[in-house]
């Protein structure tokens, strides 16, 4: 395997756990700023109010584009496995 060939899987790891992360970091950034909001309406600072939330989001995501992020990931492994293998890029 060259260095070129090795870059390559590197770069596409990184761009497949942007692309898997990416659904969950912005449910929560928006469930985030949706709370800051509330919070500072109503002048009530509990770290609570802002975890359940949150974590509310990321389930709902889990379960929305789970299986999306999965096909993500078996795709990549498959792709990172043949290439190592020395299959070539499919």
């Amino acid at each position: 395997m060259s260095a070129g060939e090795l870059l390559e899987l590197w770069r596409g790891g990184l761009m497949v756990a942007a692309a898997v992360a990416a659904p969950f970091v912005l449910a929560a950034l928006a469930v985030g700023l949706v709370m800051a909001i509330v919070q500072t309406a109503t002048q009530l600072q509990e770290s609570v109010l802002v975890f359940a939330p949150k974590l509310a989001a990321a389930l709902l995501v889990l379960l929305i584009a789970g299986s999306w992020c999965l096909d993500r990931l078996q795709a990549y492994a498959l792709w990172s496995f043949t290439s190592a293998a020395g299959g070539g890029p499919w």
